[in-house]
């Protein structure tokens, strides 16, 4: 199985809903550093898994939509609490809308809100399930 990976780093806000989390609560910010992991068992014909230029523009893209932004105001986010677990799924199945490889199998994306706590979330891009 074949792996590649691009990273991107982005500063963006939220703050949580729903339960007693002391500061978390409060609008603040968070420096995220997003890993997306691309899978496949087999290369195309110029021997790459997906070329890193298109992975990287479409996660580029997909950043711009968050940099910058409160978390809890934008439409996905809406009845949920913008944890990094939801923001993970989010940011992955968005992304896999995008990418245009018939040999990927799976597709992670990792997402740290600082240097010590991250989320991921792997779907199957070849069954369509996570």
């Amino acid at each position: 199985m074949y792996t590649v990976a691009v990273k991107r780093d982005f500063v963006a806000q939220h703050f949580l809903i729903g339960g007693d989390w002391g500061l978390e609560n409060q609008w603040h910010s968070h420096h995220y550093v997003v890993e997306v992991q691309l899978e496949g068992s087999r290369l195309d014909q110029h021997g790459y898994l997906v070329d890193i230029v298109d992975i990287e523009r479409g996660l580029e893209r997909l950043v711009d939509r968050y940099r910058d932004k409160t978390l809890n105001d934008l439409p996905e986010f809406e009845t949920l609490n913008p944890s990094i677990e939801h923001f993970s799924r989010i940011f992955c199945q968005t992304l896999a809308a995008h990418i245009q490889a018939e040999n990927l199998s799976a597709i992670t994306i990792k997402l740290w809100e600082n240097e010590i706590a991250w989320a991921s979330y792997r779907l199957s891009l070849q069954t369509g399930q996570d």
